[in-house]
């Protein structure tokens, strides 16, 4: 079951989740491109900076949602594709195939990661970004939800592993890899508001749980949801909240 997704509450944090995608856009030495792609493009906000960063490239914004493509049609100059991100591919080998944050919805990395670097090509890049917030209370209070009785209904919506460590991807593309930077960062970011660490969710892990909820159903869980994270979340003096972040990266050039 696809997730539906809405562009308005994804970038309601629209500052806080572009920092990681540039941090990864900076890391690409690739001084001029013809053919890029970003797989997972949502809204275009990325892609459009893409695009800026290789002018003379060829941009390409792949994404499953309908509802995400729609909104980020509105940019110029960039061609637009519906795909299912699991068996995309590109028409030709590309200089730099980008994603930022899309992966972690899908499983099978063992197979996935390599047949992404096989749209690269020869010293082109492959640069990823995926959050590995599964580790941490945000997500493992969501887990613990789902495997109470009466939300065990929701298990299959939710994966307790999406994302390996990093010496699971350096084993899968190092044989084809010219270089192999992987690394960690986790962000401190700093949310006003009420409830923003839930608001933050329900624009993305929350998605597919919510789709799985009768209307009827979903204030019950977003409140036990809410107060859990309240807990592990709390205001600080100044009344804003604290949502500490991880994130993996991985840019590998193609031999």
């Amino acid at each position: 079951m696809t997730a539906t997704w809405d562009p308005g509450l994804y970038l309601r944090f629209t500052d806080h989740r572009l920092r990681p995608a540039l941090d990864l856009m900076a890391r690409v030495p690739l001084a001029e491109a013809r053919t890029v792609y970003d797989l997972g493009c949502g809204p275009g906000n990325v892609t459009k900076l893409l695009a800026g960063r290789w002018p003379q490239a060829r941009v390409t914004g792949v994404d499953a949602s309908p509802d995400m493509l729609a909104k980020a049609k509105s940019i110029p100059n960039i061609a637009w594709q519906q795909a299912d991100l699991s068996t995309w591919r590109a028409e030709s080998p590309a200089d730099l195939v980008y994603s930022n944050a899309a992966y972690h919805w899908l499983g099978a990395h063992d197979v996935l990661f390599p047949h992404l670097f096989e749209q690269v090509a020869s010293g082109g890049f492959l640069a990823v970004q995926m959050p590995r917030q599964h580790l941490k209370p945000s997500h493992q209070i969501l887990f613990e939800m789902v495997r109470e009785r009466r939300w065990n209904f929701l298990k299959d919506a939710i994966r307790e592993d999406p994302v390996h460590d990093p010496g699971f991807y350096y084993e899968r593309l190092a044989p084809q890899a010219a270089s192999l930077d992987i690394w960690e960062t986790e962000y401190l970011h700093v949310l006003e508001g009420r409830e923003p660490v839930l608001n933050w969710f329900k624009g993305s892990n929350l998605r597919p749980v919510l789709d799985r909820l009768d209307a009827s159903q979903q204030p019950e869980f977003l409140r036990i949801y809410g107060e859990r994270l309240l807990t592990a979340y709390p205001p600080r003096s100044d009344g804003r909240t604290l949502l500490p972040f991880l994130r993996i990266f991985i840019v590998a050039q193609k031999k």
